[in-house]
């Protein structure tokens, strides 16, 4: 399969993008670093008033949006007690058992502060309470702060947001974990596709767009789309593979490292059905490149692409997935070759694009 692209630079930006903060609503910092990054490759670049980044390459027929959202589920404080104890609401989709015990950031006005998320101890518990599963509600966030006037001067507030305080770090055989993988490795893959079509000289018009508040309901998608009314559209993400203990192949039968996953439908078809014309597109440019690709049909979550494909009369689109086991949690796990196949394949279809729309 011919190379599209440097193994360590994607690590390099995967690393990036990951280790940076932006739960939905404050995905300033990521916009600001995809804006550094992809400028190089693009004709224009201006920021929609939700806050979406949208960068342009200058073309013809047809226009191609690619959507890739900037944001990473988190928490954010409801809350402060006497004792300068901090609670919270989730924001975004998160397993409660997944939190309790993590390390976070607390992004308070006068800086970032880290904190632990607590609960009761096991050793004060009954007996039979622990054997539950704590719930979010029972949780707290420690600072350290002596009590609730000691917390707001260190810069917190009802509102300020919180996210994991984990990095990125890689694993054997070429698998990576982080948190946020959902979505910063679509942003990942925006940037290269763009550096690699840079190069070449191409009749398409494309928007590559960082999006605002997927993991909220899909927000940034929709008035993006909206603006642009492209021709067709893809959105970059991650799905869940059945390749470890827990989950069984009747559940998902992707598998890590078994190159980009194209969704045929999700969410049983309450979210995405792939527009025909766009799944033979993909499958086609695969299949000429020699580009091993898995297909799927989810019964979860969904993708912007549920949004974007029901703007104004209508916009064909499909989903490029990345296969990341742990979805929603601080450790997710990822192959890097599936992204550098993804690119490639998404590279590899947009030169074509003329051919089907």
């Amino acid at each position: 399969m011919e190379k599209s692209g440097n193994l360590k630079e994607i690590g390099f930006l995967l690393k990036k993008f990951t280790n940076a903060h932006g739960i939905s609503g404050s995905e300033d910092n990521i916009r600001d670093l995809l804006e550094m990054e992809i400028e190089p490759y693009v004709d224009t670049i201006r920021r929609d008033i939700m806050g979406n980044l949208i960068a342009t390459k200058k073309g013809d027929r047809p226009s191609v949006m690619l959507a890739a959202h900037m944001d990473e589920i988190g928490l954010m404080i409801k809350y402060i007690d006497d004792n300068g104890f901090l609670r919270f609401v989730e924001i975004g989709g998160w397993f409660d058992q997944t939190l309790l015990s993590q390390r976070v950031i607390v992004h308070g006005k006068k800086g970032s502060i880290p904190g632990v998320i607590g609960s009761k101890p096991p050793h004060l518990m009954k007996e039979d309470d622990r054997k539950k599963p704590v719930k979010m509600e029972d949780m707290f966030i420690d600072i350290g702060a002596n009590d609730r006037d000691d917390a707001e001067k260190i810069g917190i507030e009802i509102g300020t947001p919180v996210s994991i305080d984990r990095e990125f770090m890689p694993l054997a055989n070429g698998k990576v974990t982080s948190k946020a993988f959902d979505d910063r490795v679509g942003v990942v893959i925006l940037i290269e596709v763009m550096k690699q079509l840079s190069k070449h000289k191409i009749e398409a018009n494309i928007y590559a767009v960082g999006t605002v508040q997927e993991e909220v309901g899909l927000k940034g998608a929709k008035i993006s789309a909206f603006g642009l009314v492209p021709n067709l559209a893809l959105a970059l993400d991650t799905t869940v593979p059945g390749d470890y203990p827990g989950i069984s192949k009747t559940d998902s039968s992707l598998e890590v490292g078994k190159g980009p996953v194209i969704n045929v439908a999700d969410a049983s078809g309450r979210g995405l059905i792939a527009h025909p014309q766009v799944l033979k597109w993909l499958r086609d440019t695969a299949a000429e490149n020699k580009i091993s690709y898995q297909l799927n049909v989810g019964s979860g979550g969904t993708t912007d692409a549920t949004s974007i494909h029901l703007t104004k009369e209508g916009i064909p689109t499909g989903t490029v997935s990345i296969a990341t086991r742990y979805v929603h949690s601080p450790v997710e796990v990822l192959d890097i070759s599936d992204v550098e196949a993804s690119i490639l394949l998404i590279v590899k279809a947009i030169e074509n694009v003329s051919r089907y729309f």
